[in-house]
């Protein structure tokens, strides 16, 4: 008897255990996820408005439509919702144009700690002419560095809606003295860090024609003057797109 009357009290005790780890692993499921970058704190739908608004904004920047450009002012309207739509159905979401969860989830999946789509980063933004900073143009550096982030979520969604296969940015942001040394037109997006000018496995005209559903207003490509090796993208909000040898 007093051999077998501890059993019942070691099985309490681990029935115990068990129900205090099960509630410690419910409790750690619900708790916020923390990202190195930012955390959004609630779901955003339309008609919501805010600092958080425009974080998000700038992710789904690159889903605005054919032809079309989010603006990024903190105000989650039809055009925000139809972009979140559109970056759902890119990563096989449930299409509802609320960002909950789910939809941060996957951003947070995308993003490095400085903000940065995991597949860019600022050096590659800044190879104008030997990767200075973002200082030396019209803008400034803070300015500068706030439109490459957004061209490089532009690219993000242009490189994942071609396959995720690699794009290479072979020039981004110019100081003055850089884009007159590589002679870029004097008011050349490159220098408030709009521009991306591309080359990847795909070919040139790929690159310009897919371009156009990712919010890109400046597309520049084969045929047109200077840019028969690379596709030129940037992220002005009126659309200028000239590759002839593509069709555009």
């Amino acid at each position: 008897m007093s051999i077998t009357r501890p059993l019942p009290r070691l099985f309490a005790v681990l029935m115990l255990f068990v129900a205090t780890l099960t509630a410690s692993q419910v409790v750690a499921t619900t708790v916020a996820h923390a990202d190195g970058c930012y955390t959004w704190g609630r779901q955003l739908s339309q008609g919501m408005s805010g600092a958080d608004v425009r974080q998000l904004q700038i992710r789904v920047s690159g889903y605005p439509g054919y032809g079309a450009h989010l603006v990024i002012d903190g105000e989650f309207g039809p055009a925000t919702k139809a972009a979140v739509q559109r970056f759902q159905a890119a990563y096989g979401l449930a299409q509802d144009g609320v960002a909950g969860s789910a939809t941060f989830t996957k951003i947070y999946a995308l993003q490095d700690d400085d903000c940065t789509p995991i597949h860019f980063t600022y050096a590659e933004l800044d190879d104008g002419c030997g990767g200075s900073g973002f200082d030396g143009g019209p803008l400034s550096e803070a300015a500068t560095k706030a439109n490459a982030l957004e061209t490089m979520w532009h690219l993000e969604a242009l490189r994942h809606a071609l396959g995720d296969q690699p794009l290479n940015v072979t020039s981004g942001f110019r100081s003055y003295s850089c884009n007159s040394q590589v002679g870029g037109a004097s008011n050349s997006q490159h220098l408030y860090g709009r521009s991306a000018d591309l080359v990847g496995v795909h070919s040139l005209c790929t690159l310009a024609k897919q371009a156009r559903y990712h919010g890109f207003g400046g597309i520049l490509g084969p045929g047109y003057p200077g840019h028969n090796d690379h596709t030129h993208a940037d992220i002005r909000t009126s659309n200028y797109w000239s590759a002839p040898n593509c069709g555009i």
